[in-house]
């Protein structure tokens, strides 16, 4: 039998050890450009289903930082802490090639007299967040060792794409809270937070946002009041995930929906159909028939419904730009009942996908560490949300 004090030994020592062993990089990293190329491709073809476009500005930046990492940007040979603008990093770059489908940076510097040309790698893994150089170990930045699942979806159609996706889902989760966009919101959208948590769900990273849930005692996310009463269905689906009707919000929930659900509400389709779904994945009884009225946000409900939705006006030209989360999910409720019209946007530039605009809850300030003129036309790119919907679109067609 072994002595326990050397096993106790051997686990304290073991990190030590595979620290010694980490590899020393290659005397020349491999170019990223087939990689690059390989997403575009698989970017272009996306966009070919799907006609509608949004100019998004081309910043040439990439986050770095998902999950409960350190979030940092990468932008014109400076990595910078996300939150205060904090120079972290910075080299004179001579060249850089962004490759969003591999969390990868790479950078050919500038050349100095009498030396070979050299370069640098920042990459993004499951492990934390790295900077590689030439004939050196591997450096893991500080603040970026938290591990998470980064599937490649070598099997689903556009896997590029959702890799990129998944990204811009991840990173917006911040102190395991999922936000819509963490550089502009401090408190989660239990809406947001809903549809985040399928793609965790289905890509095995819903530990990270499981104390949170678990906390969770307030019904309401308090972006809106009873008479949005869709969070009372979207916080019993995210108890769903990780607890049962035991949890302490469950009982809140319950009673606050005998008191607003029977109201009329101008989304009564939308919050009910939620409130069913999230009493359904609890297992408890459903009271509540969906009411038959005009309602615009009846067409969203994709993972819910799948009769044809109650009629109601679609998500207009100007929603579409400023929220394409909506055009996104009512895309995606159209397809499965036979209506194959594509009418949800898809963004301009390679990186970021996911957007959203001029919206009363958003900080945009916040934005200013990116960039300004992101601030003057209130528009936050990535949103979780969105990133979400498309990403399910694809999976879940």
């Amino acid at each position: 039998m072994s002595c326990p004090r050397s096993r106790y030994l051997f686990f304290l020592l073991f990190p030590f050890a595979a620290s010694a062993q980490r590899p020393v990089a290659p005397a020349q990293l491999p170019h990223p450009t087939e990689t690059r190329q390989a997403y575009q491709a698989s970017l272009t073809q996306f966009r070919q289903g799907h006609p509608t476009r949004f100019a998004v500005p081309d910043l040439s930046f990439f986050l770095f930082g998902m999950g409960d990492r350190l979030k940092l940007i990468y932008r014109s040979g400076r990595l910078l802490n996300a939150l205060t603008g904090n120079i972290e990093e910075q080299w004179t770059v001579k060249k850089e090639v962004i490759v969003p489908s591999e969390y990868t940076v790479h950078l050919d510097l500038a050349d100095e007299p009498g030396q070979p040309p050299r370069s640098v790698q920042i990459r993004e893994d499951e492990q934390g967040v790295w900077v590689l150089q030439p004939g050196k170990r591997p450096r893991l930045i500080p603040g970026t060792r938290r591990p998470l699942t980064l599937p490649r979806f070598a099997n689903q159609p556009f896997g590029p794409v959702l890799r990129v996706l998944h990204h811009e889902v991840l990173i917006n989760i911040s102190a395991g809270r999922p936000l819509p966009n963490f550089m502009v919101y401090t408190r989660p959208r239990y809406r947001d937070a809903a549809l985040m948590a399928m793609v965790l769900r289905e890509t095995g990273n819903l530990g990270l946002i499981r104390d949170w849930i678990m906390a969770l005692r307030d019904p309401l996310d308090r972006y809106q009041d009873m008479t949005g009463a869709d969070n009372l269905g979207q916080v019993l689906f995210l108890v769903s995930l990780v607890s049962d009707k035991t949890h302490p919000v469950v009982a809140v929930a319950l009673d606050s929906a005998r008191r607003a659900i029977p109201t009329p509400a101008e989304h009564g389709v939308y919050q009910t159909t939620w409130m069913n779904f999230g009493l359904a994945s609890l297992g408890l009884p459903n009271p509540y028939p969906v009411p038959r009225q005009t309602d615009s946000y009846a067409s969203l409900c994709w993972w819910a419904r799948t009769d044809e939705p109650v009629p109601g006006p679609p998500v207009s030209a100007a929603d579409r730009e400023r929220y394409p989360y909506l055009a996104w999910a009512s895309d995606h409720v159209r397809s499965r009942t036979g209506n194959r019209q594509k009418l949800a946007p898809v963004g301009t530039a390679d990186y970021p996908l996911s957007w959203e605009a001029q919206t009363r809850d958003a900080h945009y300030p916040g934005l200013t560490v990116l960039d300004k003129g992101l601030v003057k036309q209130k528009l936050a790119v990535l949103n979780a949300w969105q990133a979400a919907e498309m990403f399910l679109a694809i999976t879940q067609p």
